[in-house]
């Protein structure tokens, strides 16, 4: 794992009054241009997903919170940084033990879909890989093409006697 400097931007979780997601992302956006703070708190989230729901027979598609009660702000940890979140109206502190927030790992950033990461792959075609995730886990198999700016791989893997090739992302594998 890459240790990231400590001047680095990175993703941390800030809990939030239920509802005030929007209204803490607002309020924060404005401290931090009154407080010409872009160099420090370079990006706030609130994760929104499109659902389908059904209602008197109709579909209708609704934009929904990922998580309730929760904004993430991409930020160089200072203290002038800190101070500016934790008091911004409708925050009730960051996630993470003691006073110290902790920043978010850049598989958990992926995970979350909060920013795309690319992942680097050290693997060429010919070489051998085990899957470890999704519904061929634990499958052996040859990488047949590498799609680096999609992040995915064709996988060439046998099942029931006969080669078949699936297509995975970067992270479902790993090297032999």
């Amino acid at each position: 794992m890459i240790e990231k400097s400590e001047n680095e931007a990175q993703w941390y979780v800030v809990h939030t009054y239920s509802g005030y997601e929007n209204k803490v992302k607002v309020n924060l956006e404005k401290m931090v241009e009154n407080r010409s703070l872009q160099d420090v708190i370079l990006e706030v989230k609130v994760p929104m997903e499109d659902t389908i729901e059904v209602k008197n027979g109709k579909k209708k598609v609704v934009s929904r919170k990922v998580f309730p009660g929760y904004v993430m702000v991409k930020m160089v940890l200072t203290d002038e940084a800190w101070y500016v979140v934790r008091n911004t109206r409708g925050v009730t502190g960051f996630v993470g033990p003691g006073s110290k927030p902790i920043s978010l790992t850049d598989d958990e950033v992926r995970a979350l879909g909060v920013e795309y990461i690319p992942v680097k792959l050290d693997l060429e075609v010919g070489e051998s890989v085990r899957i470890i995730s999704g519904p061929l886990e634990s499958f052996i198999g040859v990488i047949e093409e590498i799609h680096t700016d999609r992040q995915k791989v064709k996988v060439g893997v046998s099942m029931f006697g006969r080669e078949t090739s699936v297509e995975l992302d970067f992270i479902q594998i790993q090297k032999l």
